[in-house]
Protein backbone atom coordinates (compact mmCIF):
# COMPACT_ATOMS: atom_id res chain seq x y z
CA UNK A 1 0.00 0.00 0.00
CA UNK A 2 2.56 2.39 0.79
CA UNK A 3 4.00 1.85 -2.75
CA UNK A 4 0.56 2.86 -4.29
CA UNK A 5 0.68 5.39 -2.17
CA UNK A 6 4.06 7.12 -3.10
CA UNK A 7 3.71 6.56 -6.72
CA UNK A 8 0.34 8.82 -6.60
CA UNK A 9 2.01 11.83 -5.15
CA UNK A 10 3.82 11.64 -8.72
CA UNK A 11 2.55 13.41 -11.56
CA UNK A 12 -0.03 10.84 -13.93
CA UNK A 13 2.88 11.14 -16.57
CA UNK A 14 5.44 9.00 -13.86
CA UNK A 15 2.42 7.10 -12.67
CA UNK A 16 1.91 5.75 -15.82
CA UNK A 17 5.38 5.17 -17.07
CA UNK A 18 5.81 3.14 -13.91
CA UNK A 19 2.88 1.09 -14.73
CA UNK A 20 4.41 0.74 -17.88
CA UNK A 21 8.11 -0.76 -16.97
CA UNK A 22 5.14 -3.45 -14.89
CA UNK A 23 3.94 -4.23 -17.96
CA UNK A 24 7.30 -4.56 -20.33
CA UNK A 25 9.15 -6.50 -18.14
CA UNK A 26 5.81 -8.86 -18.04
CA UNK A 27 5.75 -9.03 -21.30
CA UNK A 28 9.62 -9.42 -22.08
CA UNK A 29 9.85 -12.24 -19.38
CA UNK A 30 6.66 -13.69 -20.46
CA UNK A 31 8.27 -14.84 -23.82
CA UNK A 32 12.61 -14.26 -24.10
CA UNK A 33 13.48 -16.80 -21.02
CA UNK A 34 11.56 -19.61 -23.24
CA UNK A 35 12.42 -18.68 -26.88
CA UNK A 36 15.53 -20.65 -26.81
CA UNK A 37 13.43 -23.76 -25.90
CA UNK A 38 11.49 -23.03 -28.77
CA UNK A 39 13.62 -22.92 -31.19
CA UNK A 40 15.43 -25.95 -30.63
CA UNK A 41 12.64 -28.63 -29.19
CA UNK A 42 9.74 -26.64 -31.21
CA UNK A 43 11.29 -25.38 -34.59
CA UNK A 44 14.42 -28.03 -34.14
CA UNK A 45 16.93 -25.36 -35.04
CA UNK A 46 20.60 -25.99 -34.10
CA UNK A 47 22.18 -24.34 -31.24
CA UNK A 48 24.20 -22.39 -33.80
CA UNK A 49 21.24 -21.15 -35.24
CA UNK A 50 19.27 -20.61 -31.66
CA UNK A 51 22.66 -17.87 -30.82
CA UNK A 52 22.43 -15.99 -33.94
CA UNK A 53 18.59 -15.28 -33.30
CA UNK A 54 19.16 -14.58 -30.01
CA UNK A 55 22.57 -12.40 -30.64
CA UNK A 56 20.97 -10.51 -32.93
CA UNK A 57 18.28 -9.49 -30.33
CA UNK A 58 20.58 -8.54 -28.31
CA UNK A 59 23.26 -6.35 -30.44
CA UNK A 60 19.77 -4.38 -31.96
CA UNK A 61 18.99 -3.53 -28.46
CA UNK A 62 22.53 -2.87 -26.53
CA UNK A 63 24.01 -0.96 -30.50
CA UNK A 64 20.72 0.56 -30.50
CA UNK A 65 20.65 2.76 -27.59
CA UNK A 66 22.58 6.06 -28.84
CA UNK A 67 19.48 5.97 -31.16
CA UNK A 68 17.06 6.26 -28.66
CA UNK A 69 18.58 8.61 -26.73
CA UNK A 70 19.24 11.19 -29.14
CA UNK A 71 15.60 10.15 -30.52
CA UNK A 72 14.33 11.17 -27.16
CA UNK A 73 16.46 14.40 -26.98
CA UNK A 74 15.35 15.53 -30.23
CA UNK A 75 11.54 14.44 -31.29
CA UNK A 76 10.37 13.88 -27.31
CA UNK A 77 10.37 10.85 -25.37
CA UNK A 78 6.87 10.50 -25.12
CA UNK A 79 6.64 9.29 -29.39
CA UNK A 80 10.24 7.26 -29.24
CA UNK A 81 8.21 5.38 -25.84
CA UNK A 82 4.88 4.52 -27.84
CA UNK A 83 6.94 3.82 -31.15
CA UNK A 84 9.32 1.72 -29.04
CA UNK A 85 6.20 -0.23 -27.92
CA UNK A 86 4.54 -0.79 -31.01
CA UNK A 87 7.51 -1.86 -32.55
CA UNK A 88 7.88 -4.42 -29.81
CA UNK A 89 4.42 -5.70 -30.23
CA UNK A 90 4.97 -6.52 -34.09
CA UNK A 91 7.95 -8.29 -32.81
CA UNK A 92 6.58 -10.11 -30.22
CA UNK A 93 3.89 -10.98 -32.78
CA UNK A 94 6.28 -12.46 -35.33
CA UNK A 95 7.56 -15.12 -33.01
CA UNK A 96 4.60 -16.20 -32.78
CA UNK A 97 3.44 -16.63 -36.08
CA UNK A 98 6.82 -16.90 -37.94
CA UNK A 99 8.72 -20.21 -38.21
CA UNK A 100 11.55 -19.67 -40.96
CA UNK A 101 14.51 -17.76 -40.12
CA UNK A 102 13.88 -14.85 -41.71
CA UNK A 103 10.84 -14.35 -39.75
CA UNK A 104 12.52 -14.80 -36.67
CA UNK A 105 15.52 -12.47 -37.47
CA UNK A 106 13.48 -9.94 -38.37
CA UNK A 107 11.38 -10.50 -34.89
CA UNK A 108 14.70 -10.13 -32.92
CA UNK A 109 15.61 -6.85 -34.98
CA UNK A 110 11.91 -5.24 -34.27
CA UNK A 111 12.30 -6.50 -30.46
CA UNK A 112 15.18 -5.29 -29.97
CA UNK A 113 15.30 -1.99 -31.41
CA UNK A 114 12.25 -1.46 -29.68
CA UNK A 115 14.14 -1.36 -26.48
CA UNK A 116 16.57 0.51 -27.76
CA UNK A 117 13.99 3.49 -27.95
CA UNK A 118 11.65 3.08 -24.81
CA UNK A 119 14.56 2.43 -22.45
CA UNK A 120 15.89 5.49 -22.97
CA UNK A 121 13.52 7.23 -23.49
CA UNK A 122 11.06 6.10 -20.28
CA UNK A 123 14.07 7.21 -18.03
CA UNK A 124 14.27 10.62 -19.57
CA UNK A 125 10.62 11.10 -19.38
CA UNK A 126 10.57 10.39 -15.85
CA UNK A 127 13.70 12.70 -15.05
CA UNK A 128 12.25 15.39 -16.65
CA UNK A 129 9.10 15.15 -15.03
CA UNK A 130 10.21 14.02 -11.36
CA UNK A 131 12.61 16.78 -10.91
CA UNK A 132 13.92 16.94 -7.75
CA UNK A 133 12.24 13.67 -6.70
CA UNK A 134 14.24 11.60 -9.25
CA UNK A 135 15.50 9.34 -6.96
CA UNK A 136 12.37 8.74 -5.40
CA UNK A 137 11.32 7.77 -9.07
CA UNK A 138 13.90 5.70 -9.92
CA UNK A 139 13.54 3.54 -7.09
CA UNK A 140 9.34 3.14 -7.61
CA UNK A 141 10.41 2.51 -11.20
CA UNK A 142 12.91 -0.35 -9.86
CA UNK A 143 10.22 -1.96 -7.69
CA UNK A 144 7.50 -2.05 -10.74
CA UNK A 145 10.75 -3.58 -12.71
CA UNK A 146 11.13 -6.18 -10.36
CA UNK A 147 7.82 -7.11 -9.87
CA UNK A 148 7.32 -7.48 -13.59
CA UNK A 149 10.38 -9.70 -13.71
CA UNK A 150 8.71 -12.29 -11.38
CA UNK A 151 5.33 -11.95 -12.92
CA UNK A 152 6.52 -12.34 -16.35
CA UNK A 153 7.88 -16.26 -15.79
CA UNK A 154 5.47 -17.44 -13.84
CA UNK A 155 2.70 -16.10 -16.81
CA UNK A 156 5.17 -17.81 -19.11
CA UNK A 157 5.20 -21.09 -17.63
CA UNK A 158 2.09 -21.22 -17.57
CA UNK A 159 0.66 -20.14 -20.98
CA UNK A 160 3.65 -22.82 -22.06
CA UNK A 161 0.99 -25.48 -20.74
CA UNK A 162 -0.82 -24.70 -23.80
CA UNK A 163 1.94 -23.81 -26.28
CA UNK A 164 4.52 -21.25 -27.06
CA UNK A 165 2.34 -19.55 -29.53
CA UNK A 166 -0.52 -18.26 -26.88
CA UNK A 167 2.66 -17.25 -24.71
CA UNK A 168 4.05 -15.05 -27.28
CA UNK A 169 0.85 -13.81 -28.62
CA UNK A 170 0.27 -13.00 -24.79
CA UNK A 171 3.70 -10.73 -24.35
CA UNK A 172 2.59 -8.83 -27.57
CA UNK A 173 -1.14 -8.21 -26.62
CA UNK A 174 0.41 -6.76 -23.28
CA UNK A 175 2.52 -4.21 -25.63
CA UNK A 176 -0.02 -3.73 -27.90
CA UNK A 177 -2.03 -2.14 -24.55
CA UNK A 178 0.78 -0.48 -23.55
CA UNK A 179 0.82 1.22 -26.66
CA UNK A 180 -2.66 2.12 -26.96
CA UNK A 181 -2.14 3.61 -23.40
CA UNK A 182 0.62 5.66 -23.77
CA UNK A 183 -0.95 7.08 -26.82
CA UNK A 184 -3.87 8.09 -24.83
CA UNK A 185 -2.82 9.28 -21.91
CA UNK A 186 0.98 10.39 -21.95
CA UNK A 187 1.69 13.82 -21.80
CA UNK A 188 3.75 15.10 -24.80
CA UNK A 189 6.55 17.36 -23.62
CA UNK A 190 7.24 20.47 -25.33
CA UNK A 191 10.85 19.94 -27.17
CA UNK A 192 13.55 22.38 -27.57
CA UNK A 193 14.46 22.98 -30.85
CA UNK A 194 18.34 21.58 -31.14
CA UNK A 195 20.84 23.87 -32.64
CA UNK A 196 23.69 21.44 -33.30
CA UNK A 197 23.58 17.78 -35.32
CA UNK A 198 23.23 14.41 -33.77
CA UNK A 199 26.87 13.75 -34.79
CA UNK A 200 27.77 16.76 -32.54
CA UNK A 201 25.76 15.37 -29.44
CA UNK A 202 27.31 12.17 -29.78
CA UNK A 203 30.73 14.41 -29.49
CA UNK A 204 30.18 16.33 -26.74
CA UNK A 205 28.59 13.52 -24.45
CA UNK A 206 31.59 10.89 -25.69
CA UNK A 207 33.77 13.66 -24.82
CA UNK A 208 33.07 13.93 -21.40
CA UNK A 209 35.61 11.90 -19.92
CA UNK A 210 33.61 11.82 -15.89
CA UNK A 211 30.95 10.58 -17.73
CA UNK A 212 32.33 7.51 -19.56
CA UNK A 213 34.37 6.55 -16.41
CA UNK A 214 31.54 6.67 -14.32
CA UNK A 215 29.69 4.31 -17.19
CA UNK A 216 32.37 2.37 -17.14
CA UNK A 217 32.47 1.89 -13.34
CA UNK A 218 28.74 0.35 -13.79
CA UNK A 219 30.36 -2.35 -15.45
CA UNK A 220 29.65 -4.39 -12.23
CA UNK A 221 26.21 -3.23 -11.58
CA UNK A 222 25.11 -4.19 -15.05
CA UNK A 223 27.29 -7.44 -14.64
CA UNK A 224 26.06 -8.66 -11.57
CA UNK A 225 22.49 -7.66 -11.96
CA UNK A 226 22.80 -10.09 -14.50
CA UNK A 227 23.80 -12.86 -12.45
CA UNK A 228 19.68 -12.95 -11.56
CA UNK A 229 19.63 -14.78 -14.15
CA UNK A 230 22.18 -16.78 -14.75
CA UNK A 231 24.61 -17.64 -11.62
CA UNK A 232 22.29 -17.37 -8.72
CA UNK A 233 19.40 -19.62 -10.82
CA UNK A 234 21.90 -21.96 -11.36
CA UNK A 235 23.18 -22.19 -8.07
CA UNK A 236 19.72 -22.54 -6.42
CA UNK A 237 19.03 -25.41 -8.78
CA UNK A 238 22.23 -27.24 -8.35
CA UNK A 239 21.45 -26.99 -4.68
CA UNK A 240 17.84 -28.48 -4.28
CA UNK A 241 18.01 -30.51 -7.86
CA UNK A 242 14.74 -28.54 -8.37
CA UNK A 243 14.71 -26.66 -11.77
CA UNK A 244 11.68 -24.32 -10.22
CA UNK A 245 14.56 -23.01 -7.64
CA UNK A 246 15.23 -20.36 -9.55
CA UNK A 247 11.89 -18.58 -9.13
CA UNK A 248 12.98 -18.72 -4.92
CA UNK A 249 15.54 -15.99 -6.26
CA UNK A 250 12.90 -13.98 -7.67
CA UNK A 251 10.49 -14.27 -4.95
CA UNK A 252 13.03 -13.14 -2.37
CA UNK A 253 13.79 -10.08 -4.92
CA UNK A 254 10.34 -8.91 -5.44
CA UNK A 255 8.99 -9.20 -1.87
CA UNK A 256 12.52 -7.23 -0.97
CA UNK A 257 12.10 -4.26 -3.08
CA UNK A 258 8.02 -4.06 -2.34
CA UNK A 259 8.92 -3.96 1.81
CA UNK A 260 12.28 -1.68 1.24
CA UNK A 261 13.30 -0.18 -1.52
CA UNK A 262 11.27 3.47 -0.86
CA UNK A 263 12.52 3.40 2.45
CA UNK A 264 15.97 2.62 1.85
CA UNK A 265 16.24 5.43 -1.28
CA UNK A 266 14.44 8.17 1.28
CA UNK A 267 16.77 7.28 4.26
CA UNK A 268 19.78 7.30 2.28
CA UNK A 269 18.78 10.36 0.27
CA UNK A 270 19.43 12.70 3.47
CA UNK A 271 22.69 11.13 4.70
CA UNK A 272 25.67 11.90 2.73
CA UNK A 273 26.63 12.10 -1.08
CA UNK A 274 24.63 9.79 -3.26
CA UNK A 275 28.34 8.59 -5.08
CA UNK A 276 29.12 7.39 -1.73
CA UNK A 277 25.84 4.73 -1.57
CA UNK A 278 26.58 4.15 -5.13
CA UNK A 279 29.70 3.01 -4.19
CA UNK A 280 28.28 1.01 -0.92
CA UNK A 281 25.36 -0.82 -2.77
CA UNK A 282 28.30 -1.77 -5.09
CA UNK A 283 30.22 -3.19 -2.30
CA UNK A 284 27.18 -4.96 -0.92
CA UNK A 285 26.57 -6.33 -4.02
CA UNK A 286 30.30 -8.16 -4.53
CA UNK A 287 29.37 -9.24 -0.57
CA UNK A 288 26.34 -11.06 -2.15
CA UNK A 289 28.38 -13.88 -4.36
CA UNK A 290 30.03 -14.91 -0.79
CA UNK A 291 27.86 -16.99 0.95
CA UNK A 292 27.00 -19.04 -2.31
CA UNK A 293 30.54 -19.72 -2.83
CA UNK A 294 31.04 -21.17 0.37
CA UNK A 295 28.58 -23.74 -0.15
CA UNK A 296 29.47 -24.10 -3.83
CA UNK A 297 29.98 -27.77 -4.98
CA UNK A 298 29.20 -29.16 -1.63
CA UNK A 299 26.93 -31.73 -0.67
CA UNK A 300 24.75 -32.52 2.04
CA UNK A 301 21.15 -31.10 3.54
CA UNK A 302 19.72 -28.87 0.52
CA UNK A 303 17.91 -26.74 2.85
CA UNK A 304 21.17 -25.51 3.63
CA UNK A 305 22.94 -25.42 0.70
CA UNK A 306 19.95 -23.11 -0.77
CA UNK A 307 19.77 -20.67 2.44
CA UNK A 308 23.68 -19.02 1.71
CA UNK A 309 22.33 -18.97 -1.94
CA UNK A 310 19.10 -16.82 -1.28
CA UNK A 311 20.79 -14.80 1.14
CA UNK A 312 23.47 -13.84 -1.42
CA UNK A 313 20.12 -12.85 -3.53
CA UNK A 314 18.72 -10.77 -0.75
CA UNK A 315 22.40 -8.97 -0.46
CA UNK A 316 22.54 -9.31 -3.77
CA UNK A 317 19.10 -7.26 -4.32
CA UNK A 318 19.63 -4.87 -1.24
CA UNK A 319 22.86 -3.65 -3.19
CA UNK A 320 20.56 -3.11 -6.20
CA UNK A 321 18.08 -0.97 -4.33
CA UNK A 322 20.86 1.00 -2.58
CA UNK A 323 22.87 1.74 -6.02
CA UNK A 324 20.57 1.83 -8.64
CA UNK A 325 18.18 4.70 -8.06
CA UNK A 326 20.86 6.75 -7.33
CA UNK A 327 22.79 6.05 -10.73
CA UNK A 328 19.84 6.97 -12.89
CA UNK A 329 19.53 10.07 -10.93
CA UNK A 330 23.14 11.07 -11.93
CA UNK A 331 23.28 10.16 -15.19
CA UNK A 332 21.26 13.78 -16.50
CA UNK A 333 23.65 15.92 -14.27
CA UNK A 334 26.72 15.00 -16.13
CA UNK A 335 25.76 17.55 -18.84
CA UNK A 336 23.04 19.89 -20.63
CA UNK A 337 19.21 19.19 -19.55
CA UNK A 338 18.95 18.96 -23.62
CA UNK A 339 21.00 15.99 -24.02
CA UNK A 340 19.45 13.57 -20.98
CA UNK A 341 18.10 11.26 -23.65
CA UNK A 342 21.70 10.88 -25.07
CA UNK A 343 23.66 10.60 -21.96
CA UNK A 344 21.19 8.07 -20.69
CA UNK A 345 21.28 5.96 -24.51
CA UNK A 346 25.15 6.28 -24.02
CA UNK A 347 25.06 5.47 -20.12
CA UNK A 348 23.54 1.92 -21.76
CA UNK A 349 25.54 1.36 -24.76
CA UNK A 350 29.00 1.71 -22.47
CA UNK A 351 27.40 -0.46 -19.65
CA UNK A 352 25.71 -2.86 -21.43
CA UNK A 353 29.15 -3.55 -24.02
CA UNK A 354 31.29 -3.77 -20.93
CA UNK A 355 28.92 -6.02 -19.02
CA UNK A 356 29.22 -8.28 -22.25
CA UNK A 357 32.44 -8.89 -21.31
CA UNK A 358 32.09 -9.56 -17.92
CA UNK A 359 28.94 -12.04 -18.37
CA UNK A 360 31.71 -13.63 -20.39
CA UNK A 361 33.87 -13.75 -18.08
CA UNK A 362 31.46 -15.47 -15.32
CA UNK A 363 30.25 -17.93 -18.17
CA UNK A 364 33.55 -18.84 -18.83
CA UNK A 365 34.56 -19.23 -14.76
CA UNK A 366 31.46 -21.25 -14.40
CA UNK A 367 32.61 -23.64 -17.21
CA UNK A 368 36.10 -23.32 -15.89
CA UNK A 369 35.24 -24.31 -12.15
CA UNK A 370 33.38 -27.12 -13.34
CA UNK A 371 36.22 -28.52 -14.81
CA UNK A 372 38.32 -27.89 -12.42
CA UNK A 373 36.68 -28.84 -9.52
CA UNK A 374 36.50 -25.23 -8.53
CA UNK A 375 32.83 -24.27 -8.19
CA UNK A 376 33.40 -21.37 -5.92
CA UNK A 377 35.41 -19.94 -9.20
CA UNK A 378 32.46 -18.02 -11.03
CA UNK A 379 31.40 -16.34 -7.47
CA UNK A 380 34.68 -15.21 -6.35
CA UNK A 381 34.89 -13.54 -9.55
CA UNK A 382 31.82 -11.92 -9.19
CA UNK A 383 32.33 -10.41 -6.18
CA UNK A 384 36.21 -8.87 -7.72
CA UNK A 385 33.89 -7.38 -10.56
CA UNK A 386 31.27 -5.76 -7.62
CA UNK A 387 34.48 -5.08 -5.49
CA UNK A 388 36.11 -3.51 -8.70
CA UNK A 389 33.12 -0.99 -9.38
CA UNK A 390 32.79 0.13 -6.03
CA UNK A 391 36.53 1.52 -5.92
CA UNK A 392 36.03 2.79 -9.26
CA UNK A 393 32.76 4.97 -7.98
CA UNK A 394 34.56 5.88 -4.46
CA UNK A 395 37.88 7.18 -6.82
CA UNK A 396 35.35 9.26 -9.44
CA UNK A 397 34.00 10.57 -6.01
CA UNK A 398 37.20 11.23 -4.69
CA UNK A 399 38.44 12.91 -7.59
CA UNK A 400 35.47 15.01 -7.71
CA UNK A 401 34.04 14.11 -11.25
CA UNK A 402 30.46 13.46 -10.13
CA UNK A 403 27.13 15.77 -10.07
CA UNK A 404 25.37 16.01 -7.24
CA UNK A 405 21.65 16.89 -7.07
CA UNK A 406 22.14 20.66 -6.77
CA UNK A 407 25.23 20.79 -9.06
CA UNK A 408 26.49 19.27 -12.23
CA UNK A 409 29.89 18.10 -12.50
CA UNK A 410 32.24 20.43 -14.05
CA UNK A 411 32.72 20.04 -18.23
CA UNK A 412 34.99 17.55 -18.60
CA UNK A 413 38.34 17.95 -21.05
CA UNK A 414 38.10 16.86 -24.35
Amino acid sequence: MRTWREMRRFPLAVQLLLVNQLGVNTGFYLLIPYLATHLTDNLGMSAAVVGIVLGVRNLSQQGMFILGGSASDRLGARGVIIAGCALRTVGFALFALGDDLAVLLAASVLSGLAGALFNPAVRTYIAQEADERKAEAFALFNVFATTGALIGPLLGSALLLVDFRTSALTAAGIFAALTVAQAMVLPAREVEPSKGTVLADWREVLGNRAFLAFALAMVGMFTLENQLYLLLPDGARQATGWDGAAGLVFLVGTVTNLALQLRITRALKERGNRARWIAWGLGLMAVAFLPPALVAGSSGNPALRTLPVLIGALLLYLGVMVAQPFVMELIPGFGRPELTGTYFGIFYVVSGIAAAVGNTAVGWAMDTGQRGDADWLPWACCALFGLASALGVAWLHRLGSLPTPSKPAAPAAT
